[in-house]
């Protein structure tokens, strides 16, 4: 059987992250509904692992670049590969992860092949052997279904935690082994260093995120924010107005200018709660609002609300959460 449906499997240092694998779980249907296998891109240095954790993930190919030039993630590396893998094989939809990576490989891929790109989708579903895509729009307010009949391939993007991770098992896979395109010599960006985060649970990946906003009244105002967030083993966001104003790094941003993030629960801690933010985080399964300002747009997109000082109710709730947490 052919392998026409492809996941590009983002990973960072040889470590897939959780959304490359609920890709390949949500393409492996799409790919049953058009009677195709699947197959997954798995490009990097080092990573013949991964090509097995790809087959235990449901790949029944698995297109393998492994070269020294693809150590680090460079866009044009790996997408001027895929790009011409993509125009050799002609797969009929090349999926990837809305991650920081996933969005820039598949632009790349739209402009080297020609085609456009359907980015965020949270829901799909194959009619007349034709895919079509759900993903928010007008700042997650409403849901536009969308398809690409006349691309080949379709490209299309999916939101992290938008899609169940499917459990492995002990797979097998063809693996074809792919050269890389470019030279050293012939990559114009170089990676000279990288600095941890000072949180160590990702935003895009967190199931817990407790985010401050410009309630938290300073760099300092944070500290309450992370250690509920270390307490309940969350990632730390923020507003765009406490990035704004240099109190917290920009990569804990959420929203539509920041990270769109997809939590079970989702604490927002002295954030008014603009569309702008929203668009971030409205699709969080349960949302949690503490704000003295009742009338605060937060409420109305909350499951519970908290109405009082957040230098009050967060550290009790932290408290709470110590002591329950650790019995």
């Amino acid at each position: 059987m052919a392998s026409d449906v492809w996941v590009y499997v983002d990973q960072f240092q040889g470590n897939a992250l959780p959304a490359a694998w609920e890709t390949l779980g949500a393409a492996g249907e799409v790919a049953a509904d058009l009677n195709t296998g699947v197959a997954a891109l798995v490009f990097g240095h080092d990573v013949d692992e991964l090509a097995q954790q790809a087959a235990d993930y449901g790949a029944d190919k698995v297109f393998l670049c492994d070269d020294a030039t693809l150590a680090d993630f460079r866009v044009q590396a790996f997408g001027c590969a895929a790009a011409k893998l993509a125009a050799a094989e002609k797969p009929q939809v090349i999926f990837a992860p809305a991650t920081t990576r996933g969005r820039d490989l598949t632009a790349l891929l739209g402009v080297e092949l020609g085609i456009g790109v359907v980015a965020d989708g949270i829901a799909l579903q194959v009619e007349d052997g034709v895919l079509q895509v759900t993903r928010p729009v007008y700042a997650g307010k409403l849901h536009a279904t969308v398809s690409a009949p006349g691309a080949h391939p379709q490209i299309v993007t999916l939101r992290p935690r938008a899609f169940p991770r499917p459990e492995p098992t002990a797979g097998s896979a063809e693996v074809v082994q792919v050269e890389a395109v470019l030279a050293e010599e012939d990559i114009s960006v170089k990676v000279v260093d990288y600095s941890a985060s000072a949180s160590g649970v990702s935003l895009t990946d967190a199931s817990i995120i407790v985010s401050g906003g410009r309630g938290v009244g300073g760099p300092e105002g944070f500290e309450p924010v992370r250690q509920l967030a270390v307490a309940l083993g969350a990632a730390m966001g923020a507003s765009r107005a406490a990035v704004d104003a240099g109190w917290i790094p920009y990569s804990h941003q959420v929203g539509q200018t920041g990270k769109t993030v997809s939590p079970d629960l989702y604490i927002a801690c002295g954030i008014s709660g603009a569309i702008q933010h929203q668009a971030g985080m409205r699709t969080a399964k349960v949302i949690v609002a503490i704000n003295k300002d009742a009338e605060a747009p937060i409420f109305k997109l909350a499951k519970y609300g908290v109405v009082a000082d957040l230098f009050d109710a967060v550290p009790v709730l932290t408290d709470e959460f110590t002591r329950r947490l650790g019995e």
